[in-house]
């Protein structure tokens, strides 16, 4: 039982890379749509923190 690899493959779509990369760069800006203003909040809050307990 041995399985035909003579068979000539399909050319691989150079367009059906499009969406998916399209994707990960959404995902990106929507990462840092969230994270910068979270991580500006933690900035506050560790200097606030700093003077709350400092004076």
């Amino acid at each position: 039982m041995s399985q035909d690899n003579s068979a000539p493959r399909p050319a691989a779509d150079p367009a059906a890379d499009g969406p998916a990369r399209g994707r990960g760069v959404l995902m990106a800006c929507c990462w840092l749509w969230v994270g910068l203003p979270f991580g500006y909040g933690l900035y506050e809050l560790g200097l606030k923190l700093k003077q709350l307990f400092t004076g």
